[in-house]
């Protein structure tokens, strides 16, 4: 079975940046999770992650979700994720990958709506290979479905609110609600507490 971790370690030096090492899981419990970190490295951006086989798959998200169906958000796909990450928040140091503040804003578990359509019935391996995934998110800040489509140039993806009763135009989490759902605290402040 292939190390799915294999470039989550390649890429960092873990005792020096405090991240999870990634240790083998199987599940999370019940139902699998989805986590939300916001990211302030080189750019603001929010990673979206989702519990698959055992790992978290991971998109980066420059303006972070929409609850609007009419928006399209670039999803960059990046490097799978052990679960325990679903729960870091901190200051990874200069020098090392991924350097920044890391909060999470965004915690819950998921459906796989793919899985539910009769006449489909796609696991989440799938739906990631067609490149085509349709969740229902319970999260703190984000609830009902989404997708993430992958574009034609097979590099890229969208993150898309689909159009359901938790669909809301008006509605900007990201700007009204930019703090940690465990903890409270902004980029700053764990900034503050955490950085050297």
């Amino acid at each position: 079975m292939p190390d799915d971790l294999a470039a989550y370690r390649h890429k960092r030096d873990l005792a020096a940046s405090g991240e999870p090492d990634g240790a083998p899981a199987s599940s999370s419990g019940e139902h699998p999770i989805f986590v939300i970190q916001k990211h302030d490295a080189r750019t603001l951006h929010y990673d979206v992650r989702l519990e698959v086989d055992g790992v978290l798959k991971s998109w980066a998200v420059p303006k972070g979700p929409s609850t609007d169906p009419r928006v399209r958000r670039l999803a960059q796909p990046t490097e799978d994720h052990p679960l325990d990450y679903a729960r870091f928040e901190g200051v990874i140091p200069e020098g090392h990958y991924g350097a920044g503040t890391v909060l999470v804003w965004d915690l819950g578990t998921y459906r796989n709506l793919r899985a539910e359509k009769p006449g489909d019935g796609a696991s989440m391996r799938q739906s990631l290979e067609e490149g085509k995934v349709e969740v229902w998110l319970e999260g703190r800040k984000l609830r009902g479905g989404y997708a993430l489509i992958r574009m034609k140039d097979r590099n890229g993806w969208l993150l898309i609110k689909m159009d359901d009763d938790e669909a809301d135009a008006r509605r900007d989490p990201v700007r009204t609600e930019p703090d940690s759902v465990l903890t409270g605290r902004s980029l700053d402040e764990i900034r503050a507490q955490e950085g050297d």
